[in-house]
């Protein structure tokens, strides 16, 4: 009998950015993965940067190719991030990715996850717009996890999100400890399931928690240059953002873009209500 086969596919958060190892990034996935069953082929098909698009298109056929037993599919902050943000996109992709892994039998996990500006901090009026993205992405993937019977984390809220030991240097990426405290929530739903038959992963880390001077010094050092990358790109569609939020707050219809946003999340879902046809994946 061949060893249980688990494939995660995603961002740098399930590449393990924030959770080193030796030379390389470990990560909440290959942390789980050794307490899923006893004997397990884990394969890390993440990649730093991934948008759903990424996902679809490069990941996704590898990953069939592997036939999982249990795949991870945690995406879409940093379809957040882009100018190009289109939540029909991000719900139509989500809707392929899932079900093409769920036609060939592998079981599915899933997460919603905490909104980029509000983990960096950002002014008001920048967050807003950010974490009504994350909403808008967080509801679709609630939606399609429970249509496509998946096994969900709700990572987007708890006390683990603002306890500072939890967190990398970055202020983005989970550390050792936070990791290891999404590969513990996920064990156990896994176990509810009666999918993990193996030891839940130890939530105490190896490494200490870094400092706030590490924080400093990453934000003066690769920080500066990660904004950079990010704003080349966003910046122009974030500004008019920021500033219909502060217009609107003005005004007192602030609660006018949640309707608009809760609409298209709506829209998009009631476009793939009663699809049967997907595109073949090659």
């Amino acid at each position: 009998m061949r060893p249980l086969r688990f494939v995660a596919l995603g961002d740098s958060l399930t590449e393990g950015v924030g959770d080193p190892v030796a030379d390389a990034w470990r990560g909440w996935a290959a942390l789980l993965a050794d307490g899923i069953a006893p004997e397990v082929e884990f394969t890390n098909l993440a990649v730093s940067g991934s948008q759903t698009r990424d996902v679809l298109e490069r990941q996704l056929s590898a990953a069939l190719t592997l036939r999982p037993d249990i795949a991870s599919v945690v995406i879409g902050v940093n379809d957040t991030l882009r100018c190009t943000f289109d939540i029909h996109a991000v719900a139509a992709r989500l809707d392929q990715v899932y079900g093409a892994l769920r036609d060939q039998g592998a079981e599915l996990l899933t997460a919603c996850l905490p909104d980029p500006g509000g983990m960096l901090g950002l002014p008001g009026a920048l967050a807003r717009p950010l974490a009504r993205r994350q909403r808008a992405v967080n509801t679709v993937v609630h939606a399609l996890s429970e249509r496509h019977g998946a096994v969900h984390l709700h990572a987007c809220e708890g006390a683990w999100l603002t306890d500072r030991a939890m967190w990398s240097a970055d202020r983005l990426h989970p550390g050792e400890r936070g990791h290891r405290q999404l590969a513990v929530r996920f064990h156990a739903l896994l176990t509810q399931a009666g999918l993990a038959t193996g030891p839940a992963p130890s939530p105490e880390p190896d490494s200490p928690a870094p400092t706030r001077a590490a924080g400093l010094w990453w934000l003066a050092t690769a920080g500066t240059g990660w904004v950079a990358r990010r704003c080349t790109d966003l910046l122009p569609q974030l500004l008019p953002l920021a500033a219909a939020e502060v217009r609107h707050k003005a005004r007192g219809t602030s609660a006018r873009l949640d309707l608009t946003a809760s609409h298209a999340v709506a829209s998009a879902l009631t476009a793939l209500t009663g699809s049967e046809q997907r595109p073949e994946v090659a």
